[in-house]
């Protein structure tokens, strides 16, 4: 019998419960009292290959909560493991559930998951939900994120439960709509790894393989080592776009991690205004082990992690699996460094490398500490030719003549510049005015906020309003692991 719910487009897949069920358990989402849709994210939902009318319905608003599931659906749990701020501990998902894999029109793969469904077996002491300031928040970051061209984890939906969780304060419950290449970690394999069975950790790393890479020839002896390389690379990519974005993710412990290359997880994140190296916004990293400045070796690290799991796939002499991979890990330096200079040459109007671009790159960076200078809008104020204080003027000497170097027009120069200098993110006080509203029932204002951020690279003087740093005097800004 057909339903509204058919209608909606939902092409379920399941290829993860086809692993070993260790990996996994079933789990239920928990009835929500009185779902009610709070925003919906039309684009992606026509990307996935859904009808973002239908989508728009109570019916939708039951299946977004958990009350009902989609057609095809078989949800889980997953299992992993992880090392919070250096420390392992035994994981899994707590207050999510997968619901399965949406195939696309065009044959793509996206998990679809709830966070803040309820408790599962991994919850531990939890109550498995979440709250709506948090889930609106993983919503606005990572679409900006997404329109900044960062690969990223999506949100599809937000749906307030009607239920309040407890919290300090009891808050409003809601559940938020992950869409993701898949949630496979770090920890996923750290989770394998300390199984001890080498069938399960092999057949993790084939599937992996296929899911993510599937360029890599499966029967090629090396191929574990490729996956390594595979992972490593796409993280150099991904950090250099945060540290080239402003962008300090707060909690990069390994189960947040995810070897398709996406940012995941936005609990404690927020972007920089003032640049400072050494900004952490999380209120519980007290030693700021995840500040800015450290992303790059903290990815590193994770990586070794990574590695350590492998190593019993990567060759079957332990001192030469350890050689092979600490070859990778260099590797992983390298194209990081490469990575965020190539992309702060472009970010400058160079297009021919030069010897002495990465001082020069860097030389900007330590005038806009001294400076106390805005990141975002500097590098704005050089895509636009606008003024900046009279402190940049030796720095900026040697620029122009960099430039000039090169033959082009400052018009040509601009124009590239700008093309890839965003005038827009999340500024922290636009986001929480936007969760403020919300959580008052006023959502205009978060509607607002999210057309703004879908054009980041507009200059426009009509914008102007999200452009501006936070007012002085707020103090320093505070992130909470809410989501």
């Amino acid at each position: 019998m057909s339903s509204e719910t058919d209608l909606v487009g939902w092409k379920f897949d399941n290829t993860y419960v086809r692993l070993p069920p260790a990996f996994y358990v079933k789990a239920q989402p928990e009835p929500a009292t009185e779902p009610r849709l709070v925003v919906v994210n039309r684009p992606l939902a026509r990307e996935l290959g859904l009808d973002p009318i239908h989508l728009e319905s109570q019916d939708a608003a039951q299946i977004f909560s958990g009350n009902r599931l989609p057609p095809g659906a078989s949800p889980i749990a997953q299992a992993y493991a992880g090392h919070q701020f250096g420390h392992f501990t035994m994981l899994g998902d707590g207050r999510a559930i997968l619901l399965g894999e949406q195939i696309t029109p065009e044959g793509k793969r996206f998990d679809i998951q709830l966070k803040g469904s309820g408790r599962t077996p991994f919850s531990r002491r939890g109550d498995g939900k979440a709250a709506l300031g948090p889930m609106l928040r993983e919503f606005i970051i990572s679409e900006a994120m997404h329109h900044l061209g960062i690969p990223t984890t999506r949100s599809l939906a937000v749906v307030a439960t009607g239920d309040m969780i407890l919290r300090e304060t009891p808050l409003r419950g809601a559940v938020l709509v992950r869409v993701a290449s898949s949630h496979i970690r770090v920890g996923t394999f750290e989770y394998a790894a300390c199984l001890g069975d080498r069938t399960l950790l092999e057949s993790l790393a084939v599937y992996t393989i296929a899911r993510h890479f599937p360029d890599i020839n499966p029967e090629d002896p090396q191929r574990f080592l490729l996956l390594l390389q595979g992972v490593a690379t796409r993280q150099a990519r991904l950090v250099a776009k945060w540290m080239l974005s402003g962008f300090i993710h707060g909690v990069m412990n390994t189960d947040n991690m995810a070897l398709s290359g996406e940012t995941i997880d936005y609990g404690p994140c927020a972007f920089m205004d003032e640049y400072d190296p050494n900004t952490a916004f999380s209120s519980i990293d007290h030693a700021g082990r995840y500040a800015y400045s450290q992303q790059p070796l903290i990815a590193r690290w994770n990586l070794a992690r990574f590695a350590e799991a492998l190593l019993p796939l990567l060759n079957p002499n332990t001192e030469k699996a350890i050689v092979s991979a600490n070859e990778i890990l260099e590797d992983f330096s390298k194209i990081y460094e490469e990575e965020w200079l190539s992309q702060m040459r472009v970010r400058l109007g160079l297009q021919e490398p030069r010897e002495g671009d990465a001082d020069l790159a860097r030389e900007l960076l330590e005038k806009m500490y001294a400076e106390k200078a805005d990141f975002t809008n500097t590098f704005r104020a050089l895509a636009t030719g606008s003024s900046l204080p009279e402190g940049f003027e030796p720095w900026l000497t040697k620029w122009r003549t960099r430039l000039a170097s090169e033959g082009r027009t400052q018009t040509e120069c601009l124009a590239a510049m700008q093309a890839v200098t965003p005038a827009i993110i999340p500024r922290n006080h636009k986001v929480e005015e936007a969760l403020a509203a919300a959580n008052d029932g006023v959502l205009s204002v978060l509607e607002e906020l999210l057309v703004a951020l879908d054009v980041p690279y507009d200059h426009s003087r009509a914008r102007e309003k999200f452009q501006q740093p936070s007012p002085a005097g707020r103090g320093n800004y505070r992130t909470f692991c809410g989501t």
